[in-house]
C-alpha cells in the first residue's frame, strides 16, 4: 500500500488538480446540498451534518477497496487515486507562485483577485506586502491540511483515512466559521478538523524546521520561532506552521485580516521582514519539499504494517 500512496503523491506532483469534476468539488456540492436540508442554529444539527459526510467518504472509499479485493491492480490503482484526489500540494504552490508574479508585476487588482484562491480573507484594499503575507499564511497552513494530513492519515488508516480525514478538513473551510450562520452549525466540523490535524500540524512543522535549508534558512532560527510563537495563534494548528514557515524564511507573519466585515488583530508571528514576492516563491518551494518528506516518512510508515509495502 506505501507504493499507492507514493503513487498518488507523484500524480498530485506531477498533474496537480483536475480542472474539471475534482472529487473535493464535488464533495463540497454534496456538502452544500445536506446543509440546506440540516441546517439549524444548534450544534446537534452541525454534529450530525459533518458525521454524515465524513463517514460517507471514508466508507464509500472502504467499500471499493472491499468491492476491488482479490484484483490487486485495480485495488493499487484505486488507493493511488484516492491519495492523488485528497492532495494539494501542486495547486497550492501553483497559485502562490502566480500571486507572486502578479505582485512583482504591479498587477494589485490581478493579485487581490487571484488571492481568493487562497485566502478566506477580504483581499480588496491589501498593498503588495499584505498579499505576500496572506500567501506565506495560507501556503504555511495548507501545507498541513492539504499535504501533510492526507499522507499522515493515509498512513494511519488507509486511503478510506485519507479521504475522511480530507472531508472534515473541507467541511471546516465550507462550515467552521464564526458567523452568525455557522457558530454553533459550523462547531461540530471546526472541531473534528482541528483534532485531526493536531498531529499532522507538529509533523509537517519539524519538516519544515529540518528542510528549511532548501530555502536558504536555518533549522535554528525556524525551531525558535516554532518554539516562541507556535501557540500564540488563535488556531491550535496553523499557528505552528506559520512559525515554522516565518522562522525558515526569515519574515513576519501575522496582522489585522477582515473577514466578512469583522476585523481580527492576529499575533506578530517571526521576527523578519515583511514578506515579498520571492519569500512567496519560497514558501511554495519549502511547501512542496515538507510534502515530499512526508510522502517518504507516510509510506515508510505504511510499509511496517503488514502486506503495506505492496
Amino acid at each position: 500500500m506505501s507504493a499507492a500512496l507514493l503513487a498518488g503523491y507523484a500524480a498530485d506532483l506531477l498533474v496537480g488538480d483536475p480542472a474539471r469534476l475534482h472529487p473535493v468539488a464535488g464533495f463540497g456540492r454534496l456538502a452544500s446540498a445536506l446543509e440546506r436540508r440540516l441546517w439549524r442554529p444548534r450544534r446537534t444539527a452541525g454534529v450530525a451534518h459533518a458525521t454524515l459526510l465524513v463517514a460517507a467518504s471514508g466508507g464509500a472509499v472502504a467499500l471499493a477497496r472491499r468491492l476491488a479485493r482479490g484484483r490487486p491492480r485495480a485495488r493499487g490503482l484505486l488507493d493511488a487515486g484516492a491519495v492523488w484526489a485528497c492532495l494539494g500540494g501542486r495547486s497550492l504552490a501553483r497559485e502562490a507562485r502566480a500571486l507572486a508574479s502578479l505582485v512583482e508585476a504591479d498587477d494589485l487588482t490581478a493579485a487581490r483577485s487571484r488571492a481568493r484562491s487562497l485566502v478566506g480573507r477580504d483581499t480588496a484594499g491589501l498593498d503588495g506586502p499584505e498579499l505576500c503575507r496572506a500567501a506565506v499564511e495560507s501556503v504555511a497552513e495548507n501545507t498541513a491540511d492539504a499535504v501533510v494530513g492526507p499522507l499522515l492519515w493515509c498512513a494511519i488508516a488507509g486511503p478510506a483515512g485519507a479521504a475522511a480525514y480530507r472531508a472534515a478538513n473541507t467541511l471546516d473551510a465550507m462550515v467552521g466559521h464564526r458567523t452568525r450562520r455557522y457558530e454553533r452549525f459550523g462547531w461540530a466540523a471546526a472541531r473534528l478538523d482541528d483534532v485531526l490535524t493536531w498531529p499532522a500540524a507538529r509533523a509537517g512543522a519539524l519538516l519544515t524546521v529540518a528542510l528549511a535549508p532548501r530555502v536558504g534558512g536555518r533549522p535554528a532560527a525556524a525551531w525558535a520561532a516554532l518554539r516562541r510563537d507556535g501557540s500564540r495563534h488563535p488556531s491550535p494548528n496553523a499557528g505552528r506552521l506559520e512559525a515554522a514557515f516565518a522562522g525558515a524564511l526569515g519574515v513576519t507573519l501575522g496582522g489585522r485580516n477582515r473577514y466578512a466585515g469583522r476585523i481580527e488583530e492576529r499575533p506578530r508571528i517571526g521576527g523578519g521582514r515583511a514578506p515579498g514576492p520571492e519569500d512567496v516563491r519560497r514558501a511554495a518551494r519549502l511547501s512542496l519539499a515538507v510534502g515530499m518528506g512526508a510522502a517518504c516518512c507516510a509510506a515508510a510508515l505504511m510499509s511496517l504494517r503488514p502486506g503495506g509495502a505492496r
